[in-house]
């Protein structure tokens, strides 16, 4: 119900709802009725009708109630936003220093700190956090255990636990994620349905959200997408995570600065690669690489034509993301609202 309305166009009404779902009219009307009492839909003016009859009021979510918290911590910035069930952002906060000489508690403490005064702010906004997601640049294991991110020289660390720790956080319901991943889901909302395309996130390290059929794909264990440690010159650099040549050593952030020519050549090799695998039709290139978006394309789509079987059969689509670099925060945030939408009924049970 609440998916029909959100992707409804100009407001649709009770009759157009059950039209679309195939549902009665007074079913609808009577699980509308317990939407709009619990404040995830709300009435509103329908729009200017031309012919006989009153046209029938429409329905749209609400910009009060449930709202996501989203926050993501990586090698050089804490931050946190808060979005609302019609995916605004209302609340963000952001702080930049090196994560890597803190320790993982003490930087977990910080991030939920802004984590906290955002979730007040919002609160203060009319909004209710209904849960929060974290990011992470690493992989992460069952009960958002954090495995290993080798960038923060993190290993096995129990991130929900330490957001828990923050009072203000303690009544939460906490997960954690793969930041390209969160940034993955929240560029599908955002932009237009690209049914599967990989989505790059390039900042310190650098890591890649896979989308087939309009679903995230994670691998069998949930790890996929490390694309940073890609070999992209096989007697390359020494990198954190022991190999060689690893795609981060000459296209992360960090080396990006240095040269940007030769970041977008090892960018090209390692994604023709993963084109040449798994036919991906569409590249998005988001954190540190969105804004450069223009600096880098020649050079990546030299190689993509350059290795990529079948380059002059179907061209690779490149494109910036479309949420630049608060791409993860806001895909985080996004998982919450999303659990909302697809279950209302356990929203509102939660709040009785």
């Amino acid at each position: 119900m609440l998916h029909t309305v959100a992707n409804g166009a100009n407001h649709p009404s009770r009759a157009a709802i059950a039209a679309a779902t195939g549902l009665t009219r007074a079913t609808v009307s009577a699980l509308v009725d317990d939407l709009v009492a619990g404040g995830l839909l709300v009435e509103v003016d329908p729009p200017p009708r031309t012919g006989a009859g009153r046209p029938a009021a429409g329905l749209a979510l609400t910009s009060t109630g449930p709202a996501g918290l989203g926050c993501e911590i990586n090698v050089d910035y804490l931050a946190a936003c808060v979005v609302d069930l019609t995916g605004a952002v209302r609340q963000r906060f952001a702080e930049h220093a090196d994560q890597r000489p803190a320790d993982p508690a003490h930087a977990l403490a910080a991030l939920g700190r802004l984590a906290a005064r955002a979730r007040l702010a919002a609160e203060a906004d009319g909004l209710i956090v209904a849960g929060a997601a974290l990011a992470v640049p690493g992989l992460v294991g069952d009960g958002g255990l954090v495995r290993v991110a080798p960038n923060l020289g993190w290993q096995d660390v129990d991130a929900v636990a330490a957001l828990r720790a923050v009072p203000e956080l303690a009544d939460l319901p906490i997960t954690v994620d793969n930041e390209a991943n969160l940034a993955a889901l929240g560029e599908l909302r955002v932009s237009g349905g690209d049914p599967a395309f990989l989505y790059v996130s390039g900042e310190v390290g650098i890591g890649a959200g896979l989308v087939i059929g309009g679903e995230l794909y994670r691998g069998v264990r949930g790890w996929s997408g490390e694309i940073g440690h890609v070999t992209v010159y096989p007697d390359g650099r020494e990198c954190r995570c022991g190999s060689r040549g690893c795609l981060e050593q000459y296209a992360g952030q960090e080396a990006l600065a240095d040269d940007v020519p030769r970041a977008a050549a090892a960018l090209g090799i390692a994604l023709s690669a993963v084109v040449n695998l798994l036919d991906v039709p569409v590249i998005v290139l988001g954190g540190a690489y969105a804004p450069i978006f223009a600096a880098l394309r020649d050079g990546i789509e030299t190689e993509l034509r350059r290795r990529v079987l079948t380059a002059g059969l179907a061209p690779v689509t490149l494109r910036p993301a479309a949420l630049g670099a608060d791409a993860a925060m806001r895909g985080a945030a996004d998982t919450i609202i999303r659990g909302v939408r697809e279950d209302p009924a356990a929203w509102l049970r939660a709040r009785a």
